[in-house]
């Protein structure tokens, strides 16, 4: 994976995968389109993509924190329901609460306005877990543009090159080695040509207790 480097290969574009609700209540924008954090846990983004295999299609959603670039959650699965962003989402509280790292009070979690990321059981986790949800306009892709971007790399560095997929398991098994490397080994122009995990470690040692 280290041998695509900072720069892979052409990027296509990004498929639709969320459809929104229109008759569904939705959260305000509270980015408005500044994807700016001055601190980890400060605004999450996320968003899901859609693989195609000889099986049919496996889902694969993400949740990155925008401070230091970091994926946080994941999932992985056959279908577009909502349990598929909710699972994503669980998985990044999870890993937040084992780096010891588990207040998320003031946290603003923002994506599109897709019935899976509006829906009544997605936004009571968010609130429960102390974020307060942030939903983008309908279809208007520059309102989660920074997510649009990254999950534009994982199909330039991991899906694409690899494809054609046979089935859902070895785009889990893709997903996982790409995260990975992203999180830990990708240089990042925007966090000073650092990976992610790096980045926030050092920010946790310069923000560490006297």
């Amino acid at each position: 994976m280290r041998a695509l480097g900072p720069a892979g290969a052409v990027r296509g574009k990004t498929a639709e995968t969320t459809v929104p609700d229109p008759a569904a209540e939705r959260p305000e924008d509270l980015v408005d389109r500044d994807f700016t954090a001055s601190r980890p846990n400060q605004l999450w983004v996320t968003d899901f993509i859609h693989v195609a295999t000889w099986l049919g299609f496996v889902y694969v959603a993400f949740v990155l924190d925008v401070f230091s670039r970091k994926i946080v959650g994941r999932r992985v699965a056959g279908h577009k329901r909502t349990d598929l962003v909710l699972d994503a989402l669980e998985m990044a509280i999870w890993s937040r609460d084992r780096d010891g790292r588990r207040d998320l009070s003031g946290l603003v979690h923002h994506s599109d306005a897709g019935s899976q990321y509006v829906s009544i059981r997605y936004t009571d986790r968010l609130r429960k877990a102390g974020a307060a949800p942030s939903v983008g306009t309908v279809g208007d892709a520059l309102d989660n543009a920074l997510m649009e971007s990254t999950i534009g790399l994982s199909k330039t560095e991991a899906i694409k090159p690899a494809g054609p997929w046979r089935t859902l398991d070895d785009v889990e098994i893709a997903t996982l080695t790409w995260v990975d490397w992203y999180n830990n080994q990708r240089l990042h122009s925007s966090i000073d040509d650092l990976p992610p995990a790096e980045y926030e470690a050092m920010y946790y040692r310069s923000h560490r207790p006297a």
